[in-house]
């Protein structure tokens, strides 16, 4: 067994999984939302992005590729909604919807990324 790719496989599916935490309910509902969360998410999607960082292959720079929108996603979501509630003083619903999206933006790139992953797991041989 490589610790390596468990170590790895674990953050990456666990930033799927935070994320979709946050990302599930209504969008145009912010209690259905936690701040907390969205908080774990980009920690965990930033330690995913450091373990990409010294992979050299080529599904290498794509699942780093994938970790970077992810990341600027989730940071995206976090500032506007810093902005909406401390810049303009009060979150209204279209930044709660941009916040929403985002992170389904930062979701759609973790999916690719677990996807991709498994699917290199799958194929590499014993």
């Amino acid at each position: 067994m490589n610790v390596q790719k468990v170590i790895s496989g674990f953050f990456f599916i666990l930033a799927m999984t935070t994320n979709f935490g946050f990302f599930y309910g209504d969008p145009a509902n912010l209690d259905f939302h936690s701040k907390y969360e969205l908080f774990a998410a980009i920690i965990v999607n930033l330690i995913a992005t450091i373990l990409k960082l010294g992979d050299k292959t080529q599904l290498g720079s794509v699942l780093l590729a994938t970790s970077l929108v992810a990341d600027i996603q989730l940071i995206g979501a976090a500032s506007v909604w810093a902005f909406a509630v401390y810049g303009l003083g009060e979150l209204n619903l279209e930044a709660t919807v941009a916040v929403i999206s985002m992170s389904g933006g930062a979701l759609l790139a973790n999916i690719v990324s677990v996807t991709l992953f498994v699917g290199d797991t799958l194929k590499s041989k014993r």
